[in-house]
Parts: structure tokens; sequence; C-alpha cells
């Protein structure tokens, strides 16, 4: 009888190394830049820049040799950090003071720079104008550190805009992340891709653009999971002194 509940106990032990080897993270899990063929294998393409959408907030600096025409047409502070933004309404055009409405829908922002400059150089010949976006932002959500953050440079990448929010847990699962990227025509465009191949440098789900939302779920079965062999260690360790414990309670072993 006590041979039999020996071999029992064994049998659990075993067993229940075998689950908890299955349950630690591994590089092939969550690591990044992999080259491992059975991995998704993306296009290169070409970067394209942003353009200009329904509901952006444009922030402009107007900057002219004449001082009279400066103080009483610009109508925004010295510093754009604190300037007024105009936004571009669902006509595509946007209302900048003392001028009739300029449709900037669609254009790059050098390109609204170049014909917003355009339009005031018709009543100052050496105007000259300095352009930028309001809602310069992502967001993220999910298993990873939410929020909204600005975008701080041009061409902007997934790894940088992850490493501003915390960069994404263990359990997060990094084979289906989403890019949810609104479009002028109201129709949001959902992305979806493997954040461990190496090919995703220089794809279409590399650069990140102003309002774009990056959501990271939570990877199936994570619960289970421990996220490194010394967490591991420790929680078989911790479990085999409770069992030895229960053991030598126990009548008749």
């Amino acid at each position: 009888m006590i041979l039999r509940k020996s071999h029992s106990v064994f049998f659990l032990i075993i067993c229940g190394l075998a689950f908890s080897l299955t349950g630690c993270y591994s590089h092939r899990a969550i690591g990044f830049m992999q080259e491992r063929k059975d991995l998704p294998q993306y296009d290169t393409v070409a970067y394209k820049p942003y353009r200009l959408a329904v509901n952006d907030e444009i922030i402009y600096r107007l900057i002219t040799m004449d001082e009279t025409i400066s103080k009483a047409m610009q109508s925004t502070s010295a510093s754009m950090n604190n300037a007024e933004s105009y936004r571009i309404y669902s006509d595509g055009t946007v209302d900048i003071p003392f001028l009739q409405p300029v449709r900037l829908e669609g254009l790059t922002l050098a390109e609204a720079q170049d014909t917003l400059q355009a339009h005031f150089r018709e009543i100052i010949p050496d105007a000259d104008v300095k352009l930028t976006l309001s809602n310069m932002t992502f967001t993220v959500l999910g298993d990873i550190g939410s929020g909204t953050y600005r975008i701080y440079k041009d061409r902007m990448t997934i790894f940088q805009a992850l490493a501003m929010s915390g960069d994404v847990s263990t359990s997060g699962d990094r084979r289906h992340v989403r890019i949810i990227r609104p479009h002028g025509n109201g129709e949001p465009e959902i992305l979806e891709f493997d954040l461990r191949t190496n090919t995703i440098i220089d794809s279409k789900y590399y650069y990140i653009y102003p309002n774009d939302v990056i959501y990271v779920s939570r990877a199936k079965g994570s619960f289970y999971r421990v996220k490194n062999y010394t967490a591991f260690i420790g929680l078989v360790t911790s479990s085999l002194s409770l069992l030895i414990s229960a053991l030598s309670f126990t009548p008749g072993i």
C-alpha cells in the first residue's frame, strides 16, 4: 500500500514538472527580430508620408519682415507649443484668419505648408509659413502600457512607439498585434501582424502615423505560464516543499 502511494506521488511530481516546463516563456514566443522561416515574411514597402484628413488640427506660424502686418495677422504665439490650432472641416477646408477657406485635406504637411504660404503671399509678398500637426499622437491599448503618446519624430517605428509605452508585457500576444488606422473616408483600416519577425522592418506595419491605435491582446494560455525559469524553479521548489510537508503528516507513509 505504501509503495503504491509512493509511486502515485512520484507520478504526480513528474507530471507537474512536465506541465510546468511547457509553461515558461521562450525567445521563440516573445523575442523580437527573429529570422525564422516559419514566421510571416512581409514585403518591403516604400514609406508614404502622412496626408491630412478631416478633423486633423494644424498649427501654423506666419513670418514676415513687416512687423505691423505680422502683429495684425499672427494668429499664433511665438511658440508653436502654445499656438492655437485649426481643424480641417468635413469639406476638407480650414478657416485661417484673413484668408478664404483653404482646402488642405489629402495633402502632406509639406504640401499643406506650401499651399498655405502661397495664399498668404497673395496679400503679404514676403510671407513665410511654418506648419505642423497638433494631433501628432498615437494610442496604445491592451496588454501593454496603455496611454496616448506624442509622435516626436518623422518615420517613428512600431518599436519606438512600444518603447515609449513601456514595451509589450510578457503575456502580450506578439503574433496578433493590431493597428487601427483611421482614414479620411471614415472607414478605419485594421492591420494585423506578427511582431516577432525581422521582416517587419520597412514593411507596411513598421511606421506609426498620427491617430494610430495599437492594440495588443493577452496571449491565450498566458495565465498558466511563468515569466522565466527562475520563477519556474521557485514555483517547483515551493510546490515540492508543500507536497513533502503534506506527505509527512499523512498516516501510513
